[in-house]
Parts: structure tokens; sequence; C-alpha cells
């Protein structure tokens, strides 16, 4: 009876299931994976020859998670909205993708393990980490923007990892893409392929049409192919065609890399990786590994408590799987990203990725401002710097290092991919100050080196001179020059720009547009520092009083520079309420009320009429602030404020030499 004690209560939780639905039905998808026992188990290893592990590859906004929902569909699963991929509510808000995303389709007796990857630079690392996962990619190239800046990116590390990519010209419905323009996209490609060092295979491409928002991709250039063919058929057969099959021994000892790491309420952390060999089945002993110092080192020992798979838009439990295959296995709480998990007999570990420096740095303390501790629940910097160190476990593209008086150092690829960070700690309600960004130097051979970047613009002409000599200020250097094919009026510009330089341009550009400009940029190299900017900034109006602003002493200020505030908001001495019209800071008193007295007066406060505040964005903050400032975040507001709040402190500290 005791024996049979755990399958009883396994078959009446089963019954109880499978009559109401789970009332944590609204978790993830893990959670409700792991509690229904409903769910089908799948018993039979994969022959690795029926496998293709492919991930998806593209710049920003070419159609990569959208291409992933046709072929879900395609295949039979149930996609509930568009770019259900995207699951994390950031991703959902800026309609991007910020992490790499594992599921698994079947196609004609396959099985295809799909990789959606994000197109920003910024989130290299989530590319760098998955192509060593995957046999082959799929190029997304837009067939009338053609290759951009993040195109040569991501195609960068396909290629590095000796991956084969296929190439998938998207948005072929467009009026204005024609078989020529296709055909110079095609060369394009093929050239970007033999400047980064492609082999005679890899430059053999196969190359596909297709219109992922119509849902069809097609062998041969087509707008509107017959109705039996709109569908994703002939990219699906081409993956399975051109993609080479895992090379794995199912009969060698288990191993997997951890490529992903997620932590879930029931089952802890879950590892998700692919099996480089052997079969794993759940209950057996396994254990992690990693080198350091030229040894390996034991993390841990412990036992295979669930092993799981994606399957379409769910997540179905398996009690076995084999070498080439991808999973996500619960059951170990210490292995990270990078690790190795393999049989207990097992001490070798599998070589990891190589992942690009981070260019950039930021510092997170405690929030000491006046106006500290009133929005937020996390306060401390020890709470801070778990919460770090829990990111930078998931993230390997961020490092963080502790500093002096509870900060804490984060070095990261963009601002971009910090203000993420950043985002989503207000979210979990704490409170922070932020410095501004700053550039990581090398030094080679004595000379000072700086990261660059490649910027492809897109802009009307009438704007060109505008941005040219913004960017001229912010030391670019333009590299090429020309009309924009099949748009008439419309410039590119190719530049080469320090990573300091963009910093923050990103609203400048928007604004001297007027928003028709298009701006993306990647990682390009470390070269000569290119000395100091121009000016990219005017001074602040800082304030120098405590409590509520006034409607009436806005009304005074509103000559001297543009504000930031709105009357009825908490200011306090050293707080920046705007942007002077000149290169200085001046201190301006916002809470200042009119004087009453018994005489009567023409005017009355109902008069006042103040012109719309600039309302700062994270992103805009952490581009606009100064060395001698920091952006205090709180789940509620966003404030700019002096570094030093006392204005003979500010003042002592001005007259000391920068470093």
């Amino acid at each position: 009876m005791v024996a049979g004690g755990p399958l009883l209560r396994s078959l009446i939780s089963a019954a109880n299931l499978s009559l109401k639905p789970s009332p944590h039905s609204f978790l993830r998808s893990f959670s409700s994976a792991a509690a229904a026992a409903a769910e089908a188990t799948t018993t039979s290893v994969i022959d690795p020859a029926r496998l293709r592990n492919v991930a998806v590859i593209a710049h920003v906004d070419h159609g990569k998670t959208t291409l992933m929902d046709r072929l879900l569909r395609q295949c039979g699963a149930d996609v509930p909205h568009e770019r259900a991929m995207d699951s994390i509510s950031l991703e959902r808000e800026r309609g991007i993708t910020i992490a790499s995303k594992v599921t698994s389709i079947s196609w004609k007796d396959n099985e295809l393990n799909m990789v959606d990857t994000p197109g920003h630079a910024d989130f290299g690392g989530e590319v760098e980490r998955v192509v060593g996962m995957v046999e082959g990619a799929v190029l997304v190239v837009d067939a009338g923007e053609g290759p951009l800046a993040q195109t040569k990116f991501v195609l960068a590390k396909a290629l590095k990892y000796g991956l084969r990519p296929i190439l998938l010209l998207n948005k072929v419905d467009r009026p204005s893409v024609s078989e020529e323009r296709c055909n110079e996209v095609e060369s394009l490609v093929f050239d970007l392929f033999a400047n980064l060092g492609a082999s005679e295979i890899q430059l053999d491409f196969p190359v596909l049409y297709a219109s992922a928002k119509e849902g069809w991709a097609s062998s041969t250039f087509t707008k509107s192919p017959p109705e039996e063919a709109r569908n994703m058929s002939q990219l699906l057969d081409a993956i399975v065609q051109h993609v080479p099959s895992p090379t794995a021994t199912l009969n060698a000892p288990f191993q997997m890399l951890v490529s992903m790491m997620e932590r879930d309420f029931y089952l802890g952390r879950i590892l998700t990786g692919r099996i480089s060999s052997g079969v794993v089945r759940v209950g057996d002993r396994v254990h992690g590994l990693r080198s350091s110092d030229a040894e390996v080192q034991k993390i841990e020992e412990g036992k295979v408590v669930k092993l799981m798979k994606k399957k379409g838009m769910s997540m179905a439990l398996v009690d076995s799987a084999g070498a080439g295959d991808i999973v996500s296995m619960a059951g170990l709480a210490n292995p990270a990203i990078g690790h190795t998990i393999s049989s207990a007999e097992v001490m070798d570990v599998l070589p990891t990725v190589e992942l690009d420096p981070p260019t950039i740095s930021m510092t997170f303390g405690v929030n000491d401002s006046p106006l500290a501790g009133k929005d937020g629940t996390h306060l401390t910097g020890g709470k801070i710097g778990e919460r770090l160190v829990a990111e930078a476990e998931t993230n390997l593209a961020i490092n963080v290092i502790p500093g002096l008086s509870e900060s804490f150092e984060v070095q990261g690829r963009g601002e971009l991919q910090l203000g993420i960070l950043i985002e989503n700690m207000r979210r979990e309600g704490f409170e922070l100050s932020v410095s501004p960004p700053k550039v990581m130097y090398q030094t080679k051979n004595g000379q000072k080196l700086e990261p660059l970047e490649e910027v492809t613009i897109e802009i009307n002409e009438e704007h060109v001179g505008f941005v040219m000599e913004a960017l001229s200020h912010r030391r670019a250097e333009v590299v090429d020059m020309g009309p924009v094919p099949g748009h008439v009026g419309r410039t590119r510009l190719s530049l080469t720009c320090p990573s300091r330089g963009l910093v923050g341009y990103r609203s400048v550009f928007n604004s001297d547009t007027r928003g028709t400009g298009f701006m993306h940029r990647a990682f390009l190299t470390y070269a000569k520092y290119r000395g100091p900017l121009g000016n990219v900034r005017k001074g602040v109006l800082v304030s120098m009083g405590n409590g509520t602003i006034k409607a009436y002493a806005l009304m005074s200020l509103e000559a001297r520079g543009t504000l930031f505030v709105t009357p009825g908001m908490e200011t306090y001495d050293g707080m920046i309420i705007g942007e002077h019209s000149r290169e200085t800071d001046l201190d301006v008193n916002p809470v200042r009320a009119k004087e009453l007295s018994n005489m009567r007066a023409a005017g009355k406060d109902e008069n006042v009429k103040l012109s719309p505040p600039r309302i700062m964005t994270l992103e805009e903050a952490i581009g606009y602030v100064a060395s001698d400032e920091l952006i205090e975040v709180t789940p509620k507001s966003i404030r700019l404020r002096k570094r030093y709040l006392d204005v003979n402190k500010r003042k002592t500290m001005s007259k000391k030499p920068k470093d």
C-alpha cells in the first residue's frame, strides 16, 4: 500500500485536474506543465537523423517573430495572438524581441527545433549563446530595406560557428519590391557573406521569397502565389533539405551544455540546452560541472526531476531525450548558463560560448534623495545587489561588479539593454539611483581605444544637414551616402561613430527628422580614441527649493528654457526641473508662491497658461544626464537630479579637475 501511495495520488490528482481547471493556469507554461499530470509524456527518444536545429536570425523588424507564428500555425500549433513567441510583457509593449526562445514543430516525420532570436545588437549575447545549439539558420532580410547593420552582426555570429544560412527575402508583397530589387538584395547579401569570410559551401546559400504577414514562402519570385501554395511548406522543406541533422551518438554518456536558464516557483531552476551526447531519463543521477583555472570543478550532484520540451506554444513533459535534441530539465539548483550537465561518471566539460566584451557601464546605487522610500518596496543595497546578480546569471552579456558604499557597476552592450533591466527592476518595486552610461575604454600598446559602432541612417533629403551637423559634434565619420532604392527623396547614410557619441542621440535624431527617420546601429570594433565631443547638450535648471511645484513660479521660468515638470509635482534641492536655454546651469526656485495682500490684483492665478512640459522616458533620461548628474528611478516616477544636492558642494566639486 505504501509503494502504491504515489501512484494512487497521481491518479487522483489527474482525475481532479480533468474535472476542474487548474487554479494556477495564469502562471507560466512551466508551472502548468509541471502541475498537469494529464499532459501526455513522450517515451521514445528521437533519432538524431530526424532532428533539425535551426535559429531564425535577422535585423530588427525584418519579420522573425511573425515568421515563427506562421511556421507554428502551419504545423498545427494553436497560436493565440500575433507575435506569440514574444512572451515577456516589455516585448509585447515595445514590439521587439529581448530574449531568445526555443520551440519545436513536427514536419513530415522530422522534428524541427526552432530558435527565435533578438535583432538588436544590444541583445547580441542572446544570439551568441544560442548559435552554438543549432546546425542551421534562416537569415531573414527585408526585401525593401536590404541587409542593414544588425544583419551583418547576427550573420557574422552564424558564419563564425560554421552554419550554412538559408536566405529568406521577406515582405516581397510590398508594392515597391520588384524582382530586380530582390536580385539586388541577393547580391548585397552575397557581398556581405564574402566580406565576412564565408566558405565556398556557405556562399552557395539557397534563396526563398516570402511574405510572413500573408503566411507564404516560395522558392521562386512571386507577388501572389496560387491559393494551394499560400503556405510555409516550401520553407519547411528547404530547412529539412539544407540544414544537416546533428552529429551525435546516443550510445555515449549523457552530456548537455546549458544555454538558457529560467526560474519557476514550483520546480526551481529550469536549465535548457542541447544534448551533445547520450540519453537522459527522468530519475537519472547527473551532476553539474564547470572549468576553472584549467581544472574541472563539480558544482552539484542531483537527480533529473522533470524533463520538458516546448512543443508549439505549450510545454510537454517527456520521460527521456536523446543526443541532438534541445530540452529543459529541473532538479539541479546551482548550475547556470555555460555549465555542463552530465552523467555521474563523466568529468569532462563542453566548450563554452565566447561572448563579445561589454562596451558600456552604469553604476546602480541606493536612492538617497529626499523623496526616497515613498514609492518602492525594495530600497536597500543588498536587495539591489541580489537582483543584479540574479540578472547576470541568466544574461551572460551583463557583468556586475560590486563598488563602494552599496553601489554596483553594471556592464552591458548598450543603453537599450541596461534600460530594459532598469525598467524591469522598477516594475518589480525597486528604487535606485543610476549614473549616466560610461564607455569602457581599452589600452593597447599605450594607445587609448574606444568602441566604434556602425550606424545606418535613412532620412528625408531636407533633414540631411541637421543630422550631419549633429553627428559631426559626436565625432562620427561618413563611410557611404546615397539614395534609397525605390524611395524618391530619401537618403541613406552609413557612418562610424564612437559609442559615447551615440548615447542619448536617438531622441535628438527623432526630433531633428520629425519622426520620419530610421537609425540602426551595431558594434563594429575598438579603434583609436577620436577626441572629446563637441557641444551636445545645454545646461539645466536646478531646483533650490523643497516642496510642491507652483504654477505661479513656473510661469516666470518658462522663458529660461524647457521645463520637465508640471505644477503639483514634488521637488527638492538639487533636482533638475528643466533644460536651460544657455550652456550653463541655473539655480531656480519652482516652489515660490504668489504673495497675498489686501490689495486687489487685476490678474488671477487661473489665468496662468503653461506650455506642455517635456516628459522624459527612461531611455531619454539615460541619454540625457551628464557626468555630474544621476537618474532617480522609482516604480511611479523618473526624476533627474544632481549628484551633489547641496549647491555649495556642487560649486566646490566643479572646480576639481575631471578624470
